[in-house]
């Protein structure tokens, strides 16, 4: 069965970027990419990750040594236009809550060589009922 683009108006999904992170990591591990062309982040997410990141339970795929940590952006209507950095559950449980509709992007970071990648982006709010 085939879906027209009218069929997708108005769908809020998750939207998963693990085989763009696997891709760019083996391109990486087989010398195609430089280090520094990979471990490129803003020190602004590295800030936020040092200080607000939730730690992941892996270690970093490109320096293997350092501890990843997650962080969280929001973005959406009536929120700074950088986004707001979202530091704990219970901050997310409450903008999850608003009527209007908002979108989380979680990105993970290593402080020490300073990869970063986005992992999932995510709707929030906007009436959407989340469980578990």
């Amino acid at each position: 069965m085939a879906f027209g683009i009218d069929s997708f108006r108005g769908v809020r999904a998750i939207v998963d970027h693990r085989l763009a992170r696997r891709h760019l990591i083996n391109e990486f591990h087989r010398g195609r990419l430089r280090q520094d062309q990979v471990c490129d982040a803003h020190p602004e997410l590295i800030r936020a990750a040092s200080n607000v990141g939730t730690p992941a339970s892996m270690a970093c795929p490109i320096c293997r040594e350092a501890r990843l940590f997650l962080v969280t952006y929001v973005f959406g209507s009536r929120l700074p236009s950088h986004g707001r950095c979202v530091s704990t559950a219970a901050e997310l449980a409450k903008l999850n809550t608003r009527t209007d509709p908002l979108t989380a992007y979680v990105v993970e970071a290593c402080t020490a060589c300073r990869w970063h990648h986005l992992l999932r982006v995510l709707p929030i709010g906007g009436g959407i009922a989340r469980t578990g």
